[in-house]
C-alpha cells in the first residue's frame, strides 16, 4: 500500500469518526440551567468542545486504521477481491 493510499484512507476514516463522537458529546441547553439565547435551538449542546471532539475522532480513526492495515498486511483484505478481479 502506498503512503498515498494510507493517508487517504485515514483521512476518510478521520471524517466518518465525526458520526460516531459527536452524538456522544454534551448535555442540550433545555437539559441544563443555561438560560436559551434568542434563536437558539434547545437542543444544541450547552457546551460544546472542539478540541476534545478531535481528539476523540482521532483516537477513533487511528484504532478503526490499524486495525484495518494489520487486516491489510495479513492478507486478509484482498485488494484483488474488493476490486473484482478475482
Amino acid at each position: 500500500m502506498k503512503w498515498t493510499s494510507a493517508l487517504a484512507i485515514y483521512f476518510l476514516l478521520w471524517i466518518f469518526s465525526a458520526f460516531f463522537v459527536l452524538p456522544f458529546h454534551g448535555r442540550r441547553a433545555d437539559d441544563d440551567a443555561v438560560p436559551l439565547v434568542r434563536g437558539q435551538e434547545p437542543g444544541a449542546p450547552a457546551h460544546f468542545r472542539p478540541l476534545r471532539v478531535l481528539a476523540q475522532m482521532t483516537m477513533l480513526s487511528a484504532a478503526i486504521f490499524l486495525a484495518f492495515y494489520i487486516a491489510y498486511k495479513q492478507g486478509w483484505v484482498d485488494p484483488d477481491v474488493i476490486a473484482g478481479r478475482a
